[in-house]
């Protein structure tokens, strides 16, 4: 006689809930909807130095890093990262220039404007995220005016700028201009003094700063530019510059690149033409940018 075996066996169901009454009208006999939910924005990081913090509390930092997102930090620490890019970005410059003059020429201007743009690329890879990469006063004033720096900070930026191009200019002339150093005559290397009237030396500087914070304006605060090019961008415009107008007024584009090593060699020749220029340069090429895309 045969044994049958009779197995139990517990089979457990889930039951999806029903489906909204917006997904029913979606579903029919013969057709299946697939519907897609609308995807959060991104968190992502969003450089020439322009950013954007994550709290609303915290206004954006601006330069080369406007289009950042980054974690807020003090005030203390994006200031200090403004003076030791500004001291290395200008020792950098004046370096090159002793160079150039102390072997008759053996950089030349394309070298000299190639050290600069150099300089520029590394330290606005380098501070961007930290503090915008300014190292220029013309760029915090432009920035500033334009709400991509908080207000409060313009003054803390362009006094840490200011000194920390002073420092370098004095450590180039402890390092080349004492007890026959590389060049007889510091003052004419490293100093700006424009080799035109002071009305032509105005329009130069106006000219060739408004050109850089257009570029600077148009890769960093732009959500639509390619980011990762912006410290090219501003490395280009600035070795641009400085080929084109460097025999006229030096192509400084910086108030503090001509004000620490003024203050470093006494050198004071027409130097409102430098404080002045570049500020009024940098908001109109800002100012003009924001007026073509909004």
């Amino acid at each position: 006689m045969d044994r049958r075996r009779s197995v139990s066996m517990d089979v457990s169901m889930s039951i999806p809930p029903p489906l909204p009454a917006s997904m029913e009208n979606l579903m029919t006999d013969d057709k299946v909807a697939i519907v897609i939910p609308q995807r959060s924005p991104p968190n992502k990081i969003l450089p020439l130095g322009f950013q954007h913090n994550e709290l609303p509390s915290h206004p954006p930092a601006g330069g080369f890093a406007d289009a950042e997102r980054v974690a807020p930090l003090p005030l203390i620490k994006k200031v200090a990262a403004e003076l030791l890019g500004t001291f290395l970005l200008v020792f950098t410059v004046l370096s090159a220039l002793v160079t150039d003059r102390a072997h008759g020429g053996a950089l030349g201007p394309l070298g000299v404007a190639a050290a600069a743009g150099l300089a520029m690329v590394v330290l606005v890879l380098s501070l961007a995220h930290v503090s915008g990469g300014h190292m220029n006063p013309a760029v915090s004033v432009a920035m500033a005016a334009l709400g991509h720096l908080p207000r409060p900070h313009l003054a803390p930026y362009v006094a840490a700028q200011l000194l920390g191009s002073t420092a370098a200019s004095f450590a180039a002339k402890a390092l080349y201009g004492v007890g026959g150093g590389p060049v007889d005559d510091l003052r004419a290397a490293v100093a700006t003094v424009p080799a035109v009237g002071a009305a032509e030396a105005f329009l130069v500087e106006f000219a060739a700063t408004f050109v850089f914070l257009f570029v600077v304006t148009a890769l960093a605060t732009d959500p639509k530019a390619v980011k990762e090019l912006v410290a090219v961008g501003a490395a280009a415009a600035v070795m641009m510059n400085a080929l084109v107008f460097a025999k006229l007024t030096g192509a400084s584009m910086n108030p503090a690149r001509t004000l620490g090593p003024a203050i470093a060699t006494g050198t004071y020749t027409k130097i409102w033409v430098y404080m002045v220029a570049p500020p009024l340069g940098a908001i109109a090429g800002s100012g003009t940018y924001h007026a073509l895309k909004n």
